[in-house]
């Protein structure tokens, strides 16, 4: 309990709203009122006027508006500084005396989620056994305020704007197929008997056409086939002897590796687009976002340690794409 000086002393002072610091803090942060209202579900508006209240009753201009951007002012950056402060330790005294489980959300795409992150998971929930962890998986690049998502690994060349994000690793493509189909190509010509398919990621890569160039086989015909939106299912048709898909490394080392899917061919393209682990700059010391930054990074380097499986050899020179 407070003692009555320092009640007084407290009572005394003339605080803000802590709403409109809230408001402010995030603005600051985003350099965005858009954006701090989807981050506090809010709309752009009600940023704004609370921003302009706090201001008014502060008697100092916080932002110059300029006319696409804000900018903060002296005044404004120290404020900024302050409420972030304060912010962070109240959140942390708060998760001191909280005695919920922690929780943790993570955003991911359904194939890399399936085929990266599933197979690894155990190891992180080993460590944190109470954590109560959910997965959001989507195609679409999540609103982290809006689907309640804490930290997300997107596919894409990075810099997204208002939000930290780290790079986990790279990859490239190459077919694959079926034990029994690989025996039946000798060469990367051997594709004009067999059918393609198509992982639908437009700008990834350049496709069936990019590979057939890089291997010397422009003459097939790269337009046949089937395509598929999801990586998953084009992997599961090609274990299943339905075709030769080109695979990108991440999602098909699982198969490779169990020996449900072959590499017939050597040659590889990296890859335009990149895993990363991205979060709003404020979750970013979260002791369960940091814990699963480390799972990350520990299996990345797990992954870099494995050794590569050799290229299944049909005697054939041609056959290993590019000399």
């Amino acid at each position: 309990m407070l003692s009555p000086a320092r009640h007084e002393k407290i009572s005394s002072v003339e605080l803000p709203s802590l709403n409109a610091l809230r408001a402010f803090e995030a603005a600051a942060r985003h350099l965005s009122l858009t954006l701090a209202g989807r981050e506090l579900h809010v709309t752009q508006s009600a940023v704004s006027h609370q921003v302009q209240n706090l201001e008014d009753e502060l008697g100092v201009e916080l932002f110059r508006r300029l006319p696409r951007s804000l900018r903060l002012t002296p005044a404004g950056e120290a404020l900024a500084a302050a409420a972030r402060e304060a912010f962070d330790r109240i959140e942390d005294a708060t998760r001191g005396v909280d005695r919920r489980p922690a929780r943790l959300c993570v955003s991911v795409l359904p194939s890399f989620g399936a085929r990266w992150l599933l197979p690894r998971l155990k190891r992180f929930r080993a460590s944190w056994p109470r954590l109560e962890l959910r997965i959001h998986a989507s195609r679409e690049p999540c609103d982290f305020a809006r689907d309640g998502v804490d930290v997300a690994i997107r596919y894409g060349r990075g810099g997204w704007k208002g939000l930290r994000s780290e790079e986990l690793f790279s990859e490239e493509i190459f077919p694959v197929c079926s034990p029994r189909m690989a025996r039946s190509l000798r060469s990367p010509a051997d594709l004009r008997r067999q059918v393609l398919l198509h992982d639908e990621v437009r700008a990834a890569h350049g496709g069936w056409a990019e590979w057939l160039r890089a291997a010397g086989a422009a003459e097939v015909d790269a337009r046949r086939g089937t395509i598929f939106t999801d990586a998953h299912l084009m992997l599961q048709a090609a274990a299943d002897g339905q075709g030769v898909a080109l695979a990108r490394s991440a999602l098909a080392a699982g198969d490779l590796a169990a020996g449900r899917l072959v590499r017939p061919y050597e040659c590889a393209v990296p890859t335009r687009y990149r895993y990363f682990l991205v979060c709003p700059p404020a979750h970013a010391q979260r002791p369960e976002v940091r814990a699963f930054r480390d799972f990350l990074r520990a299996e990345v380097a797990r992954q870099a340690r494995r050794p590569r499986k050799p290229i299944r050899s049909n005697g054939s020179s041609t056959a290993r794409g590019l000399p």
